[in-house]
């Protein structure tokens, strides 16, 4: 997983992967969660992607439009 920049400094997402059809997200406090174009959708998914190499927004887009996640990895 590659370490999340947190450009904003308060983000709760700490690293991430992006994967083919999805990305997988490690929360601060270790909880991993996939996102994939199944749940919660292709739309949410490359928004999160997008988010994630920008550095910026990514906690505060789940919080919002991510809430639903294919599978906990943890």
């Amino acid at each position: 997983m590659q370490a999340y920049e947190n450009l904003a400094g308060n983000s709760g997402v700490e690293a991430y992967e992006i994967l083919r059809e999805g990305i997988r997200v490690r929360f601060n406090g270790g909880a991993t969660y996939l996102y994939d174009y199944r749940i919660p959708g292709r739309v949410h998914v490359d928004e999160m992607k997008r988010l994630a190499l920008a550095g910026r927004g990514l906690s505060t887009y789940i919080a919002r439009f991510g809430g639903a996640y294919a599978r906990r990895l943890d």
